[in-house]
């Protein structure tokens, strides 16, 4: 399995180049699917998922496939993601994604689709692969008000791939109360590992390695 675990996207050429890496071929001879299921949980002008999705769409793919996870055939939905060579999946809310996959019953064919492609994710689409994406998470990061306002008060986690917990935007002018002061007042509550990572920034997870390729900023509390 192949992650590149973004904030904000494909945002710079270190990104993007560690794409085509993990790909193994030119985004022209490839197809991508784009999953925007977490960004409709958002409200709000939606400017930053128009930026994004023009973003991936301008890198040149052979295919571009837009597809919600809700409302459509388990079947359709993943033949659709097992037709792809890059699994795209946008931010929002990431608790709406994680409910998502586990209400219609995605989990296993999603892994299965992953055990061969590559995995991008973009804030909410970077966070589901933690075990640790629960009620006890929300209220120690202080996402709750995510979760409660999908009239939920839990979250089972679809996968739970990783120890540790990704939290995105750390510095970013969109997230301005995202300092360091910040990221201190929740490592010192956290009884599980965090990266904090800033929107040039993503933990790649390569066939069991995980690092860090990035032309800005990032924290990890162990």
């Amino acid at each position: 399995m192949n992650f590149l675990l973004t904030a904000s996207g494909l945002r710079n050429d270190t990104l993007r180049d560690a794409l085509r890496d993990m790909l193994g071929k030119p985004f022209g001879s490839a197809n991508v699917v784009y999953v925007p299921t977490a960004s409709v949980a958002e409200p709000g002008d939606h400017g930053w998922f128009v930026a994004n999705m023009n973003r991936v769409h301008g890198l040149g793919w052979r295919e571009f496939d837009v597809l919600e996870l809700n409302g459509l055939p388990r079947r359709m939905v993943l033949d659709r993601l097992l037709r792809a060579d890059v699994i795209h999946v946008e931010g929002g809310n990431h608790y709406h994604l994680a409910r998502s996959i586990t209400g219609n019953g995605l989990a296993d064919g999603f892994l299965e689709a992953l055990e061969s492609r590559v995995y991008v994710g973009v804030s909410a689409g970077s966070m589901i692969f933690s075990r640790h994406l629960t009620g006890h998470s929300a209220d120690v990061i202080g996402d709750t008000a995510d979760l409660h306002v999908l009239g939920a008060t839990t979250v089972e986690p679809p996968f739970g791939l990783f120890d540790w917990y990704l939290k995105p935007h750390l510095y970013s002018p969109d997230f301005p109360e995202r300092d360091d002061a910040w990221a201190d007042r929740i490592t010192a509550r956290a009884d599980f590992p965090v990266y904090f990572v800033d929107d040039e920034t993503a933990v790649r997870v390569r066939d069991g390695r995980t690092d860090v390729v990035s032309e800005g900023r990032w924290r990890f509390h162990p």
